[in-house]
Parts: C-alpha cells; sequence; structure tokens
C-alpha cells in the first residue's frame, strides 16, 4: 500500500536559505561581589607602608558604598521623589496604628453604626408577602 507522499523525495531536514550555521555562544557576564571589591582594594595597598592603614581602609568603604549606590535603584531617585515615599511611609504607619488601636469590638460596633446610617434602600426586602 503506497501512499500519494511516497514519491516525495526525503533528503533530510529542513534547509533554510541565508543562516550561518555557525552561531556563537554568547558568555555570561561576570558579577563582581562586594568581597570581590574589598579583596582587591586590599590586595593593591598591601603594598603600601602600615601608616596609611586607616585612609585604606576609608577608600575601601568608599569603594563598596559606590557599588552599592550602582546596584541600588532608590538612590537615582530626586528629592522629590524620596520625600513622596517617605511620606507613603508615614501615612501607612499612621493607618497601622490607628488600625491596631481598635479592638474587634469596637470595628464591630462602629461597623454597626454604619449600617443604621444607611437609608432603606439598601435593606433586604421581606420575601414573605403573608405578614
Amino acid at each position: 500500500m503506497s501512499s500519494e507522499y511516497d514519491i516525495v523525495p526525503r533528503s533530510g531536514g529542513l534547509k533554510l536559505k541565508k543562516i550561518d550555521h555557525t552561531i556563537k555562544k554568547k558568555k555570561k557576564k561576570k558579577t563582581e561581589d562586594l568581597t570581590d571589591i574589598a579583596g582587591g582594594s586590599k590586595s593593591k595597598t598591601s603594598g603600601c607602608d602600615g601608616g596609611g592603614g586607616a585612609s585604606s581602609q576609608n577608600d575601601i568603604d568608599a569603594a563598596i558604598e559606590a557599588k552599592i549606590r550602582e546596584r541600588n535603584p532608590l538612590m537615582h531617585k530626586t528629592k522629590a521623589e524620596l520625600r513622596f515615599l517617605q511620606m507613603q511611609e508615614k501615612i501607612k504607619d499612621k493607618k497601622i496604628i490607628e488600625k491596631a488601636s481598635k479592638t474587634h469590638k469596637m470595628r464591630v460596633e462602629e461597623f454597626n453604626k454604619h449600617l443604621d446610617n444607611l437609608t432603606e434602600h439598601f435593606d433586604i426586602p421581606k420575601v414573605s408577602w403573608t405578614k
């Protein structure tokens, strides 16, 4: 039982035009750890005399802080954005304190008062018409 497709020549895989078959894999970039930065700075300053120990430590700290600032997205915000975030934090803290100060009983009473103040439009209608 021959099929209609038996007459089609099968020459292997699909051949695409204009593609370079020598694909090079991209190498991953190596990230420097803060310990590597501090270690590299120490190795550079270790050749100095013992008198400059405090300044070399300050240089190491400055290098670490600079690296942290580069990685930290909050350092790239403007003064207005920082003030906005501070106000958001204050408002959030205020709301948390307000919620934490009320007991469950107080919250239930407040909710019941709110329901009492609503108009009859929101009341559940009676289902039975006999009473």
